[in-house]
């Protein structure tokens, strides 16, 4: 082997290696995949330095391996057999005039024939870390000319800007990707905090026993213009629903117990409710039920409806409700003044022995 034209390879320091593998793999530099860009650079390389092969090479931790090339038999080599390592190790480009002069001959061919001749020139990272070569070869010994060796050392730039191109791009999709992300994050947390303050808004407006509509619901509804001018549209009707010997029940059966009749009772309420209709636990164990466009005899019939679903409910003990019932005309009755008839009614059918329905029969004028 004549001795390299430029300075001698200087053996690259631990340290210094551990960060040139850093840097390759910032480039995203993939021998599965083919590379128009880099196949033109090495055809050009070999009419430019009129030379048979000519190859892009990438020298990972183990191994030399082609990202193009021109003649070669090979895809790669164990990076102990590479000429490209005594490349990376200089600045300029390297020559090795025959082959069989290197202690460790690499097997290298093109079209079968073994190479003799090489030429390379290191491709730099934008910091100054070799990432590989760009080599001519040739099966005969002999050397560059000052064209072909500046021609050789054009290439190899404009394969670094190549190089440079991708990892630009890469960065730029990493950039895109992480606002992407960041983007997603933020809607994940919008929606998040909007399902949080439709939980908080829930749990402010239902009672947790029953999921029926609470106290403090009752009293925006009452203070909504738009909520109070259903009743002012149409005849509506109001039920209280009790349950009856309630505190019996728990006193019995235990709270668990008594908890369950409260929702068997919700249930059965929520069962004949119909859009726009609104039940509340107004009391420990007394629901209120406001019927919109329901006059009293309709009212009298949900109000029925929910008494028998109570005495068939599957509970391990008879449990019954008293129902009173009340009806307003929109532009004489004001609704605190139909509650006060419905209170009456249901304290009437309490008095009558429980279990049953009783209707409001005040006369209006």
């Amino acid at each position: 082997m004549s001795a390299p034209r430029q300075s001698p390879p200087v053996v690259a320091h631990p340290a210094a290696e551990r960060r040139r593998q850093q840097v390759l793999g910032d480039y995203g530099l993939d021998d599965r995949a083919a590379d128009p860009a880099f196949d033109d650079i090495v055809r050009l390389a070999v009419i430019a330095c009129d030379m048979p092969g000519a190859a892009v090479s990438v020298i990972d931790r183990t191994r030399q391996w082609f990202k193009a090339q021109v003649g070669l038999d090979v895809t790669e080599l164990p990076r102990g057999e590479s000429p490209c390592e005594l490349t990376i190790n200089q600045r300029g480009v390297l020559e090795i005039d025959d082959f069989s002069e290197l202690t460790v001959q690499p097997d290298l061919r093109l079209h079968g024939v073994p190479v003799r001749y090489y030429a390379g020139v290191p491709l730099l990272s934008s910091e100054g870390h070799v990432l590989g070569t760009l080599c001519v070869l040739d099966t005969r010994s002999r050397g560059l000319s000052a064209v072909q060796r500046e021609a050789l050392e054009l290439l190899g730039r404009q394969t670094q800007h190549l190089l440079e191109l991708r990892k630009h791009v890469i960065e730029q999709r990493g950039q895109l990707a992480e606002r992407d992300a960041v983007a997603r994050r933020s809607e994940a947390e919008v929606a998040d905090l909007s399902r949080r303050n439709e939980q908080l808004e829930y749990h402010a407006r239902h009672d947790p026993l029953t999921g029926l509509l609470n106290r403090a619901a009752l009293d925006h509804l009452r203070a909504s213009p738009r909520a109070m001018s259903r009743l002012d549209a149409a005849p509506y009707a109001l039920l209280l629903v009790d349950v009856d010997h309630f505190k019996q029940v728990n006193d019995r059966h235990g709270h668990l117990l008594g908890d369950r009749a409260l929702r068997t009772v919700a249930d059965a309420v929520r069962g004949v409710l119909r859009d726009g209709d609104v039940a509340v636990r107004y009391g420990g164990e007394e629901i209120l039920v406001v019927l919109p466009g329901t006059r009293l005899d309709g009212a009298m019939e949900v109000g029925e409806r929910i008494r028998q679903a109570v005495a068939r409910a599957p509970l391990p003990f008879p449990l019954t409700v008293s129902v009173g019932a009340a009806s307003g005309e929109p532009g004489i009755d004001v609704p605190e003044a139909v509650f006060e008839r419905a209170d009456q009614a249901l304290y009437r059918a309490k008095a009558a022995g429980r279990d049953r329905l009783v209707a409001d029969d005040t006369l209006r004028f």
